[in-house]
């Protein structure tokens, strides 16, 4: 494993190093290398949690939590290690207030059937954002549609941050305000630490989607003084198929379970049943038991490389893509989102010259560059933005400078082929 950190302060990743830990870099497509540029929708692996899924597969596997013998322990020890490297990673109080789910999305799911359910009538308001991602929209509709809650939205700004002038008179009354942490589709960072503390001197609990911060910043729920954060394994270098969901621990003993069944049940009987503490109350069924291993790998491999310099190698990133591709096509390309590299990570949304987001993708490919072309799953905001799709490059600790070279001439090549 390359290792790049230097305690507190932030430095250069070296990508060549941190590039040759991650084998599908190793493959070429007609003899050509890889240019993954799809960072934002999920992260490529390292060997390191490769070797460590495998690893426990072949020599380790058993069930948690319901044997006794040696195999088992060590699975649920293992387990349970994942946790607590969790906890750290995200600098939570207690390892218990970690509560692992099928995604992120399971996850905002989780709170809005749990907590909001347990708490929301008729009339109760729940603030957004326009930024949001489906994820963080529809199980509040579907809410809103049974219980006649409330829906609020805080507008953007011109230059797509969050427009907090009436940030106030939108939280008068609310209960809870859920927000992205960063947008997927513009890159914009908010505000986490201030927007908790106005939900709060609302009187209203402040729920955080992480799924594009966690991976790239250095994440404090303690300093966010934050009541939820979601976030997911598969952004972040490990697998897919576990997501995480960190809560205050009063507020998740205070909710009821999500899903009914094994694991998550302190006694039943005829009359009824009884859960179990955290985090078992909410984890019904077999767990994720292997990709939670893999968890594990990629918090250790990017806590080796310091999330300060993740953070710093994104912004310098961001700087040398907003110029180079601004200097070279001017107003053929429009990208979406703040153009300040501070209150923004490297993911690019943009439209270029009057080609289909879809057909330039496509284009893209032939020259093995990936890029995401679609609408993100943020259908409102692409409404917002005038684009019904966008195509999005976004880069991470694999990527340098050189691709967004190769992006910008395969952008040349695109107008090409056709003839714009």
């Amino acid at each position: 494993m390359a290792t790049r950190h230097s305690g507190d302060a932030a430095m250069s990743l070296d990508v060549a190093a941190v590039r040759a830990d991650f084998p599908i870099f190793d493959r070429l497509i007609d003899g050509q290398p890889i240019v993954y540029l799809d960072s934002a929708n999920t992260t490529q692996k390292p060997q390191s949690v490769i070797d460590a899924m495998s690893t426990f597969m072949a020599t380790a596997y058993a069930p948690i939590n319901r044997s006794a013998y040696r195999l088992a322990a060590e699975a649920t020890d293992a387990f349970e290690a994942a946790r607590s490297a969790t906890q750290k990673f995200i600098n939570a109080r207690r390892a218990h207030e970690v509560v692992f789910t099928k995604n992120a999305t399971e996850s905002l799911n989780l709170i809005v059937r749990s907590w909001g359910y347990a708490n929301l009538h008729a009339g109760d308001v729940v603030l957004l954002t326009h930024m949001e991602h489906h994820a963080n929209i529809v199980p509040w509709h579907q809410l809103a549609a049974e219980r006649g809650i409330v829906l609020r939205w805080v507008p953007l700004t011109a230059d797509g941050q969050l427009d907090l002038t009436n940030l106030a008179p939108l939280l008068d009354g609310a209960k809870a305000f859920s927000f992205t942490a960063m947008s997927n589709v513009l890159g914009t960072i908010t505000p986490v630490r201030e927007l908790c503390a106005a939900a709060h001197a609302a009187g209203a609990i402040a729920i955080v989607d992480g799924c594009q911060y966690v991976p790239h910043n250095v994440t404090d729920v303690q300093a966010w003084d934050a009541d939820f954060l979601a976030f997911s394994s598969h952004k972040l270098c490990g697998p897919s198929g576990i997501g995480m969901l960190w809560g205050r621990e009063t507020l998740l003993d205070a909710m009821p379970p999500f899903l009914g069944g094994g694991n998550m049940i302190a006694d039943v009987r005829l009359d009824g049943f009884t859960t179990a503490p955290l985090p078992a109350k909410f984890e019904a069924g077999t767990p994720p038991i292997i990709e939670a291993i893999g968890l594990h790998a990629a918090l250790q491999f990017l806590s080796s490389l310091g999330m300060a310099n993740v953070r710093d190698h994104e912004m310098q990133i961001s700087a040398y893509a907003l110029r180079s591709l601004t200097e070279r096509f001017g107003d053929d390309i429009t990208i979406h989102g703040p153009t300040n590299v501070e209150a923004r990570g490297a993911t690019f949304s943009f439209a270029f010259r009057d080609i289909h987001p879809h057909d330039l993708s496509q284009v893209l490919d032939q020259r093995n560059v990936c890029v995401r072309a679609g609408h993100h799953c943020a259908k409102p905001l692409m409404r917002l933005l005038g684009a019904p799709a966008t195509a999005r490059a976004s880069f991470y600790i694999y990527n340098d400078e050189s691709e967004v070279d190769i992006l910008a001439d395969a952008l040349d090549s695109a107008s090409d082929i056709f003839g714009t």
